[in-house]
């Protein structure tokens, strides 16, 4: 009688092997999908909240976290997980717009400000407004409109909001699917703007206006590095043609090309990328943090966590994490205690959603 028993072996670690192939290929199938316990340690990776609403934005509180959802909600995450809805009133989710960037304000803990960034309805059909609040006893008290009248479309709504070193609020705005406003000083749409904490324009601004750079097609991302230099991210070109998503070094009164130039291309009084994704690849950037030498942000469609170092005002290397494993990530915070919070947009109509999306994740750069 024949041995059988070696052929049989063979064979089922065979199939085995391809059904765990077949686990680990992402939702495209075409490139494996890092789980979360081969990514990094397992301690290096915490869910910290699921089922959420597209979650745009997150501000840290000593006692937990506000997180915007861009259906019109800021939701309290306690510290033990559970959580506290606060509706906000007059925003119109509508495409890329809604509910987007939170910040605190540099003295939060005596005067408990809250400045959201939203979109709501207007004649025109939208418009964004600055709206601070003030926070106290788990609950957002309406405080004053901070700025409005910033153009707002279906789509390229900006939305981020960063205080800067100087103690000033830095705003991204986008060009509401109008390119020309991009290049149009009295418009507030494609640019940076720089303010006061009131939503006055902040003393020494180039143009004596709140506009602080200009020629922006939807920056979604503002940091600073160790040297006080001010980096954005910025969504380049959309539809059939897609790619050209810019890293932009900031300065003020700086013309960044949109709509006349892009990628390389250089015109006279025009700034350029410091990198770009090329025309094959599409990041879609949405935040911006740095750390430790490092420009960390979002991918939408890249499906990833990217992580530009840098050296001086040059980006020398730029690196994927995650890969396909959460699917559309949007924005990345940078927590007091130093670890990187992600979180995914997977509900937002572009992505695959899963049961637990959307979802945010505390990453420790450790492991990365």
């Amino acid at each position: 009688m024949q041995n059988y028993t070696r052929p049989l072996i063979v064979l089922a670690l065979l199939v085995l092997g391809g059904i765990v192939l077949y686990a680990l290929i992402d939702r495209n199938g075409d490139s494996p999908l890092p789980l979360l316990e081969s990514s990094a340690p397992r301690e290096a990776l915490t869910v910290v909240a699921s089922d959420l609403e597209i979650p745009w934005d997150i501000a840290f509180l000593e006692d937990g976290l506000l997180v915007t959802e861009r259906t019109g909600h800021v939701t309290l995450i306690r510290p033990d997980g559970t959580r506290k809805e606060l509706p906000i009133e007059d925003v119109r989710e509508r495409g890329e717009g809604g509910l987007l960037g939170i910040v605190l304000h540099p003295e939060f803990t005596r005067n408990g400000y809250v400045y959201l960034y939203m979109s709501s309805p207007a004649e025109s059909g939208t418009t964004n407004r600055i709206v601070r609040y003030r926070y106290a006893d788990e609950s957002l008290t309406l405080d004053r409109t901070i700025l409005e009248g910033i153009p707002g479309a279906i789509y390229h709504d900006g939305g981020r909001m960063e205080f800067g070193p100087d103690g000033h609020l830095y705003v991204t705005t986008g060009d509401a699917t109008e390119p020309a406003i991009a290049q149009d000083l009295s418009s507030l749409g494609g640019k940076i703007l720089r303010m006061t904490d009131e939503g006055a324009p902040a003393p020494g601004n180039p143009f004596n206006s709140l506009v602080y750079s200009y020629g922006h097609r939807n920056p979604q991302g503002l940091a600073w590095d160790k040297s006080g230099n001010l980096w954005s991210t910025e969504h380049g070109r959309s539809g059939v043609q897609s790619g050209l998503d810019e890293i932009n070094l900031i300065e003020p009164g700086a013309n960044y090309g949109w709509p006349t130039i892009e990628g390389d291309v250089t015109s006279e009084e025009m700034r350029t990328p410091v990198r770009h994704s090329g025309t094959h690849d599409t990041w879609a950037p949405a935040s911006l943090v740095y750390h430790d030498g490092s420009l960390y942000f979002g991918g939408l469609r890249g499906e990833a966590l990217y992580e530009a170092v840098i050296e001086g005002t040059r980006v020398v290397e730029l690196k994927e994490h995650f890969k396909g494993a959460y699917g559309r990530i949007r924005t990345v915070r940078l927590s007091p205690d130093g670890y990187l919070y992600l979180t995914t947009s997977n509900r937002d109509g572009r992505g695959n959603a899963e049961d637990a999306d959307d979802r945010i994740i505390r990453v420790n750069p450790a492991s990365l």
